[in-house]
């Protein structure tokens, strides 16, 4: 009986793109394309980085094999027609997540199951109640955090927190999968917990619905200087 148990193995294609990143090169690559926030010419990350053009290229296009990036061309901006070259090649960082458990776990399912509890209770207490929970979680990161700087606790948390002419928005939200398919729900949520954050911290700063591509649906602004 026990031959017949199906054992889950490791998944090459979740395992193999985490471990292309333990190359120091390669990991400081993507990280400057990650934080970029626009796509990245090799000529860009080889300047800012202080990188060989061969070697910046060589790890781009590794990366973009892995699927931890996606390539691109285009012209500079204001460019085209006869004499204009050719399209550069620009790089982003892939939509798309890497994970790797052992043992497996998957927390994706639970917070998936528990979304839809919340959604399917028509009285709305269960939300009500991940609002007070995710809240009460925020002054919790608040009061733990190791800084002062209320943004690095935002980093820590892995939003990606950066300056938007004075509008402080989250490259990223570590919810997005569950996001795609309970937004309201999951952007409650955030700004149930980041309006927490940022009031128990004690800065000026108030969390706002601003949904937008590719980024967090909340932002932090400075109501005074509105």
């Amino acid at each position: 009986m026990s031959d017949r148990i199906p054992r889950r193995t490791l998944d090459p294609t979740q395992l193999d793109p985490v471990c292309s990143l333990d190359d120091p090169t390669r990991r400081r690559l993507y990280e400057h394309v990650a934080a970029a926030g626009a796509a990245v010419t090799r000529d860009a990350a080889s300047e800012a980085l202080g990188l060989d053009r061969s070697t910046v290229a060589y790890h781009l296009d590794k990366l973009v094999e892995q699927g931890l990036l996606v390539a691109s061309f285009a012209r500079p901006e204001g460019r085209g027609g006869p004499g204009a070259g050719r399209p550069a090649k620009r790089y982003e960082r892939a939509d798309v997540e890497f994970a790797v458990s052992l043992p497996p776990r998957d927390y994706r399912l639970a917070a998936e199951l528990l979304a839809r509890a919340a959604e399917a209770d028509p009285s709305g207490a269960v939300r009500e109640a991940v609002h007070r929970a995710a809240a009460e979680l925020g002054r919790e990161l608040a009061a733990d955090g190791a800084s002062d700087d209320v943004l690095e606790r935002l980093t820590e948390q892995g939003y990606e927190p950066y300056d938007d002419e004075g509008v402080i928005r989250l490259r990223n939200c570590p919810f997005h999968r569950l996001a795609t398919e309970h937004r309201d729900l999951v952007c409650g949520m955030n700004l149930a917990m980041l309006g927490a954050v940022v009031e128990a911290a004690g800065t000026p700063l108030e969390a706002r619905l601003d949904p937008g591509e590719g980024r967090c649906g909340v932002a932090l602004v400075d109501p005074t200087s509105s």
